[in-house]
């Protein structure tokens, strides 16, 4: 990983070998997205727009061919990554990924509408028989709106995980300005993640009131969950580093968060619900640490 973060901040020729070329290849869009994320986060916009315009360029073209994925992570992770840099802030990084998350729904919806609608037709065929008895309990009105939201959870569902794609491609330039720069400082600033308690329940909220405003807006619910899961996470790694465990805690929350999903992303939600409220890290939390993983504050 250093080898390549060194590798793109060699010179302009290499930066822009590394975004154009990664965009231009299948699935990896995200490396792109880091990539282009570590030029702007040491760069700056001015010094670095000759190199990201050159991975927009391969961007456009998947986008004409039918996948729009490049160009809305590619964009979205420099949009964050700007952010980031004027004003530090993980919080408000987290925020407006949300904003980010309903651009993205809105370009699937342009371009994977007719799929997204025939595999909620597919899923309400399946309904009666995954929710049997459950399914038939419920009026016809209620089995109509239930069935109105599939399509607009579908788009969140797929929205919400290009914003988690985002947000980790922007991690990753992070790490790597720190890792360069300021060895330590993306640590030090993901352990302190932290949501305020008026940006958790507002995040709650949509995740709840969402399909109450409309159908459409039931895509809010996957969508505001994504902050939430971040800033559980960033309380787990606070945690562990703080009390000095071991980093196989670390490693049994993403293999269980890969196998059980269903289970730990909501509980991930809820710990960071509680921590906005109580802030765990807080009290115990050591003064000094390596500072700004930019390096340069």
């Amino acid at each position: 990983m250093r080898a390549l973060a060194e590798y793109i901040m060699r010179g302009r020729m290499q930066a822009i070998f590394v975004v154009a070329g990664a965009a231009a290849l299948p699935m990896l869009f995200w490396l792109s997205a880091a990539a282009g994320s570590l030029v702007l986060l040491r760069r700056g916009l001015n010094d670095a727009l000759g190199v990201l315009s050159w991975g927009v360029l391969p961007a456009l073209a998947w986008w004409y061919f039918g996948d729009p994925r490049t160009l809305l992570v590619l964009l979205g992770s420099l949009a964050l990554a700007l952010l980031l840099r004027s004003q530090g802030s993980w919080p408000r990084v987290m925020l407006c990924s949300v904003g980010l998350g309903m651009l993205y729904a809105w370009g699937l919806g342009m371009v994977f509408g007719e799929s997204i609608t025939a595999l909620a037709s597919e899923l309400q065929k399946a309904l009666p028989s995954v929710l049997s008895d459950a399914y038939q309990q419920l009026s016809p009105e209620e089995q109509a709106r239930l069935e109105s939201l599939l399509a607009p959870v579908l788009t969140g569902l797929l929205a919400a995980l290009l914003q988690i794609v985002t947000l980790l491609s922007l991690m990753l330039g992070r790490y790597w300005q720190a890792l360069l720069y300021n060895p330590g400082g993306f640590a030090e600033e993901f352990r302190a993640l932290r949501l305020s308690p008026l940006l958790a329940m507002l995040l709650l909220a949509g995740m709840l009131l969402g399909p109450s405003i409309g159908v459409q807006m039931a895509m809010l619910a996957p969508i505001c969950s994504v902050p939430l899961v971040f800033a559980g996470a960033a309380l787990v790694h606070g945690l562990v580093a703080q009390k000095r465990m071991s980093r196989f805690w670390l490693v049994g929350l993403y293999v269980t968060l890969v196998l059980f999903m269903q289970l730990v992303y909501p509980l991930l939600a809820v710990m960071a619900i509680v921590d906005s409220l109580f802030d765990f890290r807080g009290r115990a939390s050591p003064d000094g640490g390596a500072g700004p993983a930019n390096g340069e504050g």
